[in-house]
């Protein structure tokens, strides 16, 4: 079992930065992708960036690509989403998630945080 724990969403305006921090407990954190999604009201969840479990390799929806970068400190088994040049379009609440393997799909995410809020307004 993997605990994780989304924080650091809050009411931003467009333009502003925020970053979330997703601190995983209770298995080794290392081994495993790390991905955050987001979900919007009325809307499927979406994949946003995932990062591979040394960091290396990362890989980010075309939405936020060159807005928002994840990175991760496995001495901290903490994964970051650093969020800049936010948009309205950017509402919903964020979610991270471990997978055992490199990909986008929701599906084979196996653990789950509760959710942080981010709202920017225009």
């Amino acid at each position: 079992q993997v605990q994780l724990s989304e924080s650091g969403g809050g009411l931003v305006q467009a333009g502003d930065s925020l970053r979330l921090s997703c601190a995983a407990s209770g298995r080794t954190f290392s081994p495993y992708v790390m991905g955050w999604f987001r979900q919007a009201p009325g809307k499927e969840r979406e994949f946003v960036a995932r990062i591979s479990w040394q960091g290396g390799t990362t890989y980010y929806a075309d939405s936020v690509k060159g807005r928002f970068t994840i990175s991760r400190d496995n001495t901290r088994n903490t994964v970051y989403l650093q969020m800049n040049s936010l948009k309205p379009e950017d509402t919903a609440v964020y979610y991270c998630a471990s997978a055992p393997r490199l990909t986008t799909l929701p599906g084979a995410y196996d653990y789950w945080g509760q959710g942080t809020q981010v709202t920017v307004s225009s």
